[in-house]
């Protein structure tokens, strides 16, 4: 049991001797949810805000909370105060170290994990990279953010799928195979790949914007990939191929994978019910020509479901891929990991779903996210001003092995451990604010061994396993928890018995930046510990703590950095 529970139990047994015949107090899972962690530490460890009982006691929080503070005998486990409604706890320090160390050191790999979503199953839709284009930093986020919310779904006991809803139908298209037929070539496609089709995508819109006509162009070679025109099809599913090529690399160095790559295109013979269904309950409109959902009653502008001329949209495939998704998977969330600028589109398919009479359409959520900029400057695809995730990844490496040359020349395996680094350090800066913030890429912030970054992080955890390698030789005996009684151990192991509910908490929320403050705040913790007291000395029970706490620490920071999708180099 966890000290938090452990503290939400004894108040519950509390209240119910102070207050037999009290009516409507709160459990110990909601008691455990109130308790709060002061912004002082001269306030205490814990405290439960009694304002939450007055009600239900028809009594004034201070006293209620000076009763509990008068009864309380539990002086093992934490000492109470009253203070202005508040009942604090000063937890017991020897006791808390050794209950919070053996729960951590017998839990390992799995402490923070639990089977809360057993038999349930999140379907997670992010990165969707778009074919025929090579994937640049603007995808970073959806898919780092998609990634580590599937391990984070995992370590909590759910069933998960990753889909990649390809961008793999529409206009832009028809005009890439233009393009392709009037400026490029089969020889220099195969050799240039992705980074060729962008050059020939770039052209086409040069070149409209002085003759317009060819937009007409690439609609009618679109009309004929709709159409299933065999030249077409080739040439289309040649580039749907050079771009999973191509993108694989990048997973690959990222550490991201799927389980579906169902993209728009699968959704062409799944569109008719949808349509059908729309129109037998009575939900879509003519307006204008196009077929429509008004939801102006939801104070929304309508959904557009066909264009003039009958063809689909967005929508039209959104609302048939969650159907879709439901039916096979039988999600108790389906979330979509997309940028905040689609927020109108997604309340407007809920809604539909909804207005359809899906109960499930509640259990849909649109995970949004914020803009990334590379050393203060916007990007833009279609102007041709873009860094390539692969490109940056590439610098990541070579920028952080030039670090490590530096600081740490007879490392072995530098290479690799800079690929670890370099790599970790671009998804430390994606997920190290909340993620509905922009976040502006520097590679100074990215690559400081300082401050809060990846590097950082990834050094500790190196720390505490050169820390582990020096003591595996020593004859220790059994940990005196004693040792840890000061305030920088304590710090940290109360950060660490945290550890479990920021999971939780980052699930709820689809924040995994909580994680990453979470092992950065250990991190600091385990290094102002280090700095203070000498881990191994002749006081052998009193090392075997500060080894065993160093051990806690480097799994934990371990567990977290997996979470965000980070490795945890052993040397550095």
């Amino acid at each position: 049991m966890d000290m938090m529970t452990k503290i939400a139990s004894l108040i519950e047994e509390e209240l119910t001797e102070v207050w037999p015949q009290a009516q409507g107090l709160p459990s110990k899972e909601e008691i455990r949810g109130f308790l709060e962690v002061p912004p002082d530490k001269a306030m205490g460890d814990y405290a439960f805000p009694c304002f939450r009982l007055a009600k239900a006691l028809r009594n004034a929080p201070p006293k209620i909370a000076q009763s509990l503070a008068e009864k309380w005998n539990h002086g093992n486990v934490a000492r109470a105060e009253a203070v202005n409604g508040y009942l604090n706890f000063f937890l017991n320090r020897v006791n808390f170290a050794e209950e919070t160390l053996a729960r951590v050191l017998e839990e390992g790999e799995k402490f923070g994990s639990s089977e809360m979503g057993k038999g349930k199953t999140v379907c997670l839709d992010y990165s969707s990279i778009n074919i025929a284009k090579r994937f640049h930093i603007g995808h970073l986020s959806t898919t780092m953010i998609g990634n580590s919310l599937k391990r984070i779904y995992d370590f909590l006991g759910y069933k998960t799928v990753g889909i990649n809803h390809l961008g793999d139908w529409g206009t832009q298209f028809g005009k890439m195979v233009c393009a392709y037929k009037m400026w490029g070539n089969d020889d220099e496609v195969a050799k240039g790949g992705v980074g060729e089709l962008t050059r020939l995508y770039v052209k086409f819109h040069e070149e409209a914007e002085k003759n317009p006509a060819l937009e007409d162009d690439g609609r009618a070679w679109f009309k004929k990939i709709e159409d299933g025109d065999e030249e077409a099809l080739r040439i289309f599913n040649w580039f749907k191929e050079l771009t999973l090529k191509d993108t694989a690399r990048v997973y690959d160095l990222l550490g991201v994978s799927f389980d579906s790559y169902a993209g728009e295109s699968f959704y062409n013979d799944k569109m008719d019910r949808v349509i059908d269904e729309l129109r037998d309950k009575g939900l879509l409109e003519i307006s204008e020509g196009a077929s429509i959902v008004d939801l102006s009653e939801d104070k929304m502008p309508p959904c557009l479901i066909l264009k003039k001329d009958g063809t689909t949209l967005y929508a039209t495939r959104d609302l048939a891929a969650a159907i879709y998704r439901h039916d096979t998977y039988d999600f108790a969330k389906c979330l979509y990991v997309v940028a905040y600028q689609q927020d109108l589109h997604f309340r407007q398919i809920f809604r539909v779903l909804e207005k359809m009479g899906y109960a499930w359409a509640k259990d849909c959520v649109h995970v949004a996210f914020g803009m990334i900029s590379f050393e203060g400057e916007s990007l833009s695809t279609r102007k041709g001003k873009v860094v390539y995730l692969e490109d940056l990844l590439d610098q990541a490496q070579e920028k952080a092995l030039q670090v490590i040359e530096e600081k740490s020349p007879n490392l072995e395996n530098k290479e690799e451990v800079a690929r670890q680094v370099g790599i970790g350090a671009v998804i430390y800066t994606d997920l190290s604010n909340s993620r509905i913030k922009d976040i502006d890429f520097r590679w100074d912030r990215a690559l400081n061994f300082e401050g809060e970054s990846g590097p950082y992080v990834q050094y500790t955890h190196a720390r505490c396993c050169s820390l582990l390698r020096k003591a595996e030789g020593l004859d220790l005996p059994a940990r005196d928890p004693a040792a840890l009684d000061n305030d920088e151990a304590q710090a940290l192991l109360l950060l660490i018995s945290r550890f479990p509910d920021v999971v939780k908490e980052a699930a709820e929320k689809y924040e995994p930046f909580m994680i990453t403050r979470a092992v950065t705040d250990i991190a600091q913790a385990y290094n102002r510990f280090y700095y203070e007291h000498r881990i191994l000395d002749e006081d052998s029970a009193g090392t075997a703590s500060r080894v065993d706490l160093t051990r806690a620490t480097r799994d934990v920071i371990r567990t977290g950095l997996y979470l965000i999708g980070i490795e945890a180099p052993e040397r550095m």
